[in-house]
């Protein structure tokens, strides 16, 4: 799989650390069951971590070490350097085209899944939660050809495509692929034709819609 955008340095930061929400915890780990990259970021950013919280029970790193560390963090491109994956990590297996972290919530087939119509060519699949996750989680089923209305986001926003494709002022995103978002992006996704868009969705905060009529028409649509 092909996969050309990738999680955030800190989100991938915070996810090994477990400070993320439980939705977004989800698509991440959705998101490295789809990508090799990721999962090796995410596998030095948990070794790194633990080297720092041995590193506490001393009075101070011995001279190099710290610098070494740093130096995997950023890698030579400024991004977080790979190593090797690890078992908690593993990449998707055989029998479904779910990840399988999201088989638990919506099983291992996409046809499977139980959409609810929100808007002509749009249908949403909301996930339940636990009581304790402040954050939303859903997918969407979008028609070929089909264009979102202009939006912000409210807060952060991850969304990861798990079949089609679409486009927009980011570039062309396709399974694999991760949005990761924040407040300040607006866009205007356009389905590629020839097949829907199926992704899932992680918010912290509802979508805000440019068009009057959309955000009219936002308390029925629920995203």
């Amino acid at each position: 799989m092909n996969v050309l955008y990738h999680l955030d340095d800190a989100t991938v930061l915070r996810y090994a650390s477990g400070d993320l929400d439980e939705a977004f915890s989800v698509v991440v780990a959705a998101h490295l069951a789809m990508c090799d990259q990721c999962r090796r970021a995410v596998r030095t950013a948990e070794e790194i971590g633990g080297q720092l919280l041995e590193a506490e029970d001393t009075p101070e790193l011995p001279i190099g070490d710290f610098d070494r560390l740093m130096q995997r963090l950023d890698g030579a491109d400024g991004k977080i350097k790979a190593a090797e994956p690890s078992v908690r990590h593993a990449p998707a297996g055989n029998g479904g085209d779910v990840p399988v972290p999201l088989r638990r919530f919506v099983g291992p087939s996409l046809d499977a899944v139980s959409w609810k119509v929100i808007a002509p060519g749009v249908r949403k699949h909301a996930i339940s939660l636990s009581s304790q996750s402040a954050s939303s989680l859903y997918m969407l089923h979008i028609a070929a050809g089909k264009p979102l209305p202009e939006h912000g986001h409210g807060g952060v926003e991850m969304t990861l495509i798990l079949s089609g494709a679409y486009r927009d002022e980011l570039g062309r995103f396709s399974p694999g692929d991760i949005a990761d978002l924040d407040e300040h992006v607006e866009h205007q996704p356009l389905v590629e034709p020839g097949e829907p868009c199926i992704c899932v969705v992680a918010t912290e905060a509802p979508t805000r819609f440019k068009g009057l009529f959309s955000r009219l028409l936002q308390p029925l649509v629920g995203i």
